[in-house]
This record gives structure tokens, C-alpha cells and sequence, in this order.
């Protein structure tokens, strides 16, 4: 009985709607490293917008879910490397929850093209509606049920230095913005020259062009702007220690692991650094508990006269409990344990079991220690130079957890990662291409260190200005200039980004109440 509606979805998905909506959703996948084709993002939504046209709300719903799946099943395919190589999951339990992963993903863009077809069907410009409900939906989406803010278009044009400097004013909702107005803009005009019947942009050209205008002489100004500020560049030395997944928490490997980040940190500092980092859980065991190892590392820093970041899972009694932490631990140039800053938004599934009381079925798919707990706060660490803001692995994609460092006082960005789950896929890139947003977002520079790569130095312009490849051991020194911990985005947040789902409701509650006038005969998209 089910063969006659499997076969009538397929017809539908393949249809010319569909097809146009999964040309946009490969169109977008493809902006995104790698390969990384950042100009793609500004065209990519044509084909979506060819496909409204005269669609129902209904249809606008399917073609907006259809170029969602295409996009994320693209962006997001090393996922199955995650379940499959290191969760252990088999391929028949992998696709389904990758699918389903990709489909909550798409119910956003979904949203997006139903609100905005609704608002044309009550004489509301997709020009304005579009642009708007996607910041909405991408913005309610980087929080709800844990929140997953990855590859939002913005994040696409991370190499546009000029472009990407208005992420200080709106985050990367005002560069996501430009793109879909950019898309609607171009289509329109296309549809104008083609002899569709549809009137030229004009008014909705100008507002871009100004926008455009606006934002690149923004960007180029902070871009050419004189550093005036007084401090002291701190001289640091990122350790990439390639340290396989396989063995990395093995107490028989123990020994080798310590080996190569005291080799590998004693080439990189040779010409002498202020601070040292190594990555997410570089130190294979508690840091607290290892008195003889402890040691090891606590020569080391004082051998150096510099300041030591490692990554370490710890522990701590809460209400009596045993509550284990995702860790790194900061040992001064005296060998002293300066502090210790925990991971405050943990992976589901990976660090922990969300409902794990109910879902008591469900298995981590990270086997590790334990279930981890979040940490209570942000907690900058003093090096006695400036002040770190420590960001664990995944929750450097939530900027409210940059702007918490550095409103605590925070003058540089340190990432520490273990990018070794993600395989030779393009997910290290996008972790990357991610990140480079904090730095903007807070005018504080970031300094990566991922145990298999990306390992990068970053200005607090998003200026990547070293960065090494994947699977290789290795290291990367530099000088990083302490950041301002200036910007509007630190004072107002994710303001704009609320503004637009105030919109979003409001067009919603608009449409609604003017249901009944809504004309049977579509119109094109305008």
C-alpha cells in the first residue's frame, strides 16, 4: 500500500520544482569548504526562487525542505565517517540518523519559503520577507533543543575579509542577509531581462547597493584602521600532535603521546614564546590525579619560562557527586597550575545523553570516560600577560559563548580541538571557517589547536595568517596582538538576529489574519 505514495514523493521531489530546489541545494553545499566556491552563495538561491514561482504556501514549504536535504546531506556527509568509524555504528543505524540530522536541518529552510510565500500572498515583497525569515529560522536553529549553528551561508564568505568585518555590528546574520538580498535581486532582475513579466528590482537594488556599499567601506575602513592599542604581542606556539583516535586514550600509548608534545613543543619554542597551547584532551588522563606526569608537564613550562594550555578531562564533586568535566588546565612559567576553564556546551550524544533518565536505550556515541557535565561558567585564564577565553572543540560554532569570555575579561581567543572524529573530510575546514567568526564578532584574536588540524593562528580581523593541514604533526608559532574587546556585537548580542523573529511572527500573525484574501491565482515570486 505504501509503494503507490513512495513512488508519487519521488515523482514530486524530481519534478522541475524539485529539481531547481536541489540545484540551489548543491549550489550552497558547494560554497562551503571544501571546495569552498564562496561566490556560488550569492547565486545559489535563483533556482530556489524560480521554483516558488506560482507555488502554493504548501509547495513553497516542499521546495524550501527539498533544497534543505540537498544542501545538508552535501555539507554534512562526513557524519557518517563520526557514527561509522569512531561511534561504531553500523551503515543500517548511521544513514537514518544522518538523514534525520539533515532533515531537522532542512524544516528551517522549510519554514523559511513557507513564511515568505505566505507574506507575497498578502502582498509582502519577497525581497524583504526572505532575507528576514531565514535569519529568523537560521538564528532559532543555532539554539533550539541544544542548537547546531553550522554552516549558516555567512560562514561561506569567511575568506572576504572586507565583506565579513560587519560580523562586529550583527554577527554573521548581517553577511547572511546581504546573500539572500543579493539572490532575490539578481532573480528578479534575470526574470526582468528574460521577459517573464516581471518588473525590474529598482527599489530592492538600491537598498543592496547601498547595503553593499555601506559594508564594504565599513570593512575596508576597520580593515586599513591603525592599531592604537598598547598592548604587547604575545608570543605563542600551537602544538599539532596527530595523535591517532584509535590509540589516543590507550594507557599503553600514554608514554608516546607526552613524548611528541614535549618534542614537538620544544622545536616550536626554540626561539623562545610567552605561551604554549596543545589541544582538546592532549593529555590522555586526569591532570589531577597523575602526580608523576603532572610533573613531567609542569618541568616542561618551567624549562620554557612560558605559560602551558592543555587540554585534560577533570573532575569535581557537585551536591556530593563524582561530575566529570571536559577540560584544559593552564600551568604558569613557575610550574603552578594557574586554572582550570571547563567546556560549557557539551556535544549531544557525544558528551553526554540528552534524557538519558528516558533515553536510557541510547548509548554515547563517543565512548570515553563518562557522561560529561557543562561547565558553570566562562572563565578567562590569566597568563599574567592577557587573559584567555578557552573554547573546547564544538562550542566555538556559539558565539554567546565568545562574547561571555570576553565580557569576563578575555583579550584573546584560544580554540582547543580534536577534529581527528571528522576523518579527511571537509568538516575541519568549515570548523575553521566557523571559528574565524569569534574573532570578528569580539575584535579579539583566536589561536586553534586541533590534535589531527586545523591548527591556526587567527587576527581579530577573521585574517587566517597561518594554519597547517590535516593528519600531520606539526606546529605553528606567531605573534598575536591582545584584541580591543570593543565592538556593538559584544554590548547587543544576537539583537538583530531577535529583531528578525519579531518580524518573522509578525509577518506570520499578519498573514493569518488576512487568510481569507489570499487569491487563488498565484502570483509570480516578487
Amino acid at each position: 500500500m505504501n509503494i503507490p505514495i513512495t513512488f508519487s514523493s519521488l515523482r514530486r521531489l524530481f519534478d522541475r520544482r524539485g529539481v531547481l530546489a536541489i540545484s540551489s541545494g548543491i549550489l550552497i553545499a558547494l560554497s562551503f569548504p571544501n571546495p569552498g566556491l564562496s561566490f556560488l552563495a550569492w547565486v545559489a538561491l535563483i533556482p530556489l526562487l524560480i521554483a516558488m514561482e506560482g507555488s502554493s504556501p504548501r509547495e513553497a514549504f516542499r521546495i524550501g525542505l527539498t533544497c534543505g536535504i540537498a544542501a545538508y546531506a552535501a555539507i554534512l556527509y562526513w557524519l557518517n565517517i563520526v557514527f561509522t568509524q569512531y561511534g561504531h555504528l553500523p551503515w543500517s543505524v548511521s544513514i537514518p540518523v544522518y538523514l534525520l540530522l539533515v532533515l531537522w536541518l532542512s524544516l528551517f529552510y522549510a519554514m523559511s519559503t513557507y513564511i515568505t510565500r505566505l507574506g507575497e500572498l498578502s502582498g509582502i515583497k519577497a525581497a524583504f520577507t526572505l532575507p528576514v525569515t531565514w535569519i529568523a529560522f537560521d538564528f532559532i536553529r543555532s539554539f533550539l533543543f541544544s542548537g547546531f549553528a553550522w554552516a549558516m551561508l555567512g560562514h561561506s564568505q569567511f575568506r572576504t575579509l572586507p565583506l565579513i568585518q560587519i560580523a562586529d555590528l550583527a554577527g554573521v546574520y548581517g553577511i547572511t542577509l546581504l546573500i539572500i538580498l543579493a539572490n532575490v535581486v539578481l532573480y528578479r532582475a534575470l526574470r526582468a531581462v528574460s521577459g517573464a513579466g516581471v518588473p525590474y528590482p529598482v527599489k530592492s537594488a538600491l537598498i543592496l547597493l547601498v547595503l553593499l556599499f555601506g559594508t564594504l567601506y565599513y570593512g575596508f575602513s576597520r580593515l586599513n584602521a591603525p592599531d592604537t592599542a598598547a598592548s604587547k604581542p604575545l608570543r605563542v606556539a600551537l602544538i599539532q600532535g596527530n595523535i591517532p583516535q584509535d590509540v589516543k586514550w590507550s594507557p599503553e600509548f600514554r608514554q608516546h603521546t607526552l613524548d611528541t608534545y614535549e618534542r614537538l613543543t620544544r622545536e616550536a619554542a626554540k626561539s623562545g614564546v610567552d605561551l604554549v597551547v596543545w589541544p582538546e584532551s592532549a593529555v590522555p588522563f586526569f591532570f589531577q590525579d597523575e602526580p608523576i606526569q603532572a610533573e613531567r608537564i609542569r618541568i616542561l613550562a618551567r624549562e620554557l619560562n612560558a605559560c602551558l594550555l592543555f587540554g585534560s578531562p577533570a573532575h569535581e564533586l557537585r551536591n556530593g557527586k563524582s561530575t566529570f568535566l571536559n577540560s584544559a588546565f593552564l600551568i604558569s612559567s613557575t610550574g603552578a597550575t594557574v586554572g582550570r576553564a571547563d567546556k560549557l556546551h557539551l556535544v549531544p550524544f557525544g558528551e553526554y545523553v540528552p534524557l538519558g533518565n528516558i533515553l536510557t536505550f541510547i548509548n554515547k556515541i563517543v565512548v570515553g570516560i563518562g557522561d560529561f557535565a557543562p561547565g558553570e561558567r566562562a572563565v578567562p585564564l590569566d597568563t599574567g600577560k592577557v587573559k584567555l577565553g578557552i573554547q573546547v572543540c564544538y562550542e566555538v560554532i556559539f558565539p554567546e559563548l565568545a562574547r561571555q569570555y570576553v565580557q569576563a575579561g578575555a583579550r584573546v581567543l584560544v580554540a582547543i580541538t580534536n577534529d581527528a572524529w571528522f576523518g579527511r573530510s571537509s568538516a575541519p575546514y568549515q570548523h575553521l571557517a566557523i571559528s574565524t567568526f569569534r574573532a570578528v564578532e569580539t575584535r579579539t584574536p583566536l589561536i586553534r589547536a586541533a590534535n589531527t588540524g586545523v591548527t591556526a593562528i587567527v587576527d581579530q580581523n577573521g585574517y587566517i595568517s597561518t594554519m597547517t593541514g590535516i593528519f600531520v604533526e606539526g606546529y605553528r608559532t606567531g605573534e598575536v596582538k591582545p584584541g580591543s574587546g570593543s565592538s556593538l556585537y559584544l554590548t547587543i548580542g544576537d539583537a538583530p538576529a531577535w529583531l528578525c523573529v519579531l518580524i518573522t511572527a509578525g509577518i506570520a500573525l499578519f498573514v493569518w489574519t488576512k487568510r481569507k484574501n489570499i487569491p487563488k491565482e498565484h502570483s509570480h515570486v516578487s
